[in-house]
């Protein structure tokens, strides 16, 4: 693969959607299938940098990186994995930018350089619609929109479409949803099911069919700084991000 595909992470609901937990988890399932892979962190609050044990306060992320002080820094895993971390910062660099020309194509330009040298870029973006996930959304040739198998779990849904046929419309034309990926899901209650059963008929034929299970493997990861191919290999969880890493393969193929 001569250039990376790059894939954006995103629900603008804030956390427990499994977000993060995903640009991890299909990031150290393409890593076992040998390709190289690169993990944007783009959202303030610093999870995923975190739950790769990678501290908040390292002296360059993409916070400076958005500024323009340096290129994108990207710091390497023990598992694999190459990770540009956030910083609690972050949040700030909307009014920074506010006044920049392009400022919805600062990552791209960033991302631009980096392209060769990865088989996949997996962007976490904020839970919001702000600047930097336009500028993820810009950057990006596939979008994954994980959602929890819960009551509420469509709210909202509409708003962020609208978002994406405009980034489609305006700065990306190449922009495609890869799937809607349930997470957190119990076959066995009845609401996982008909929440299912509405993501499938609102998003047709655009929802993965591997759901993502509750595990508390997932949960349990990211406290000792890997992902769950490393933590529990044998685990449902490393299971279901298997088989989603192989329908996205088949996706973009």
């Amino acid at each position: 693969m001569s250039k990376a595909k790059v894939i954006s992470v995103l629900n603008h609901k804030g956390g427990g959607v499994g977000k993060t937990t995903t640009t991890i988890n299909l990031g150290g399932a393409l890593r076992q299938k040998g390709y190289k892979v690169l993990l944007i962190d783009l959202d303030g609050q610093a999870n995923l940098t975190e739950s790769l044990g990678f501290s908040a306060e390292l002296p360059q992320t993409i916070y400076g990186a958005m500024k323009g002080e340096y290129d994108l820094p990207i710091y390497e895993h023990k598992d694999g994995l190459s990770v540009v971390p956030s910083c609690l910062d972050l949040s700030a660099v909307e009014t920074e930018l506010i006044n920049e020309a392009g400022r919805e194509l600062i990552l791209a330009h960033l991302i631009k350089g980096q392209k060769e040298k990865f088989d996949y870029i997996l962007i976490d973006c904020p839970p919001s619609l702000s600047l930097l996930t336009l500028n993820a959304l810009t950057a990006s040739d596939r979008l994954i929109i994980p959602v929890q198998a819960q009551f509420l779990a469509m709210r909202g849904m509409a708003k962020l479409m609208q978002v994406v046929h405009k980034v489609q419309q305006r700065l990306n034309s190449d922009l495609s949803i890869a799937g809607v990926l349930i997470t957190q899901y119990d076959g066995r209650k009845n609401l996982n099911k008909s929440v299912s059963e509405l993501v499938q008929e609102t998003f047709q034929g655009k929802v993965f069919s591997t759901h993502i299970r509750n595990a508390i493997t997932l949960a349990e990861a990211p406290t000792q700084g890997q992902d769950i191919f490393h933590y529990a290999p044998k685990s449902a969880g490393a299971e279901d991000y298997e088989k989603v890493c192989n329908e996205l393969l088949t996706e973009i193929k």
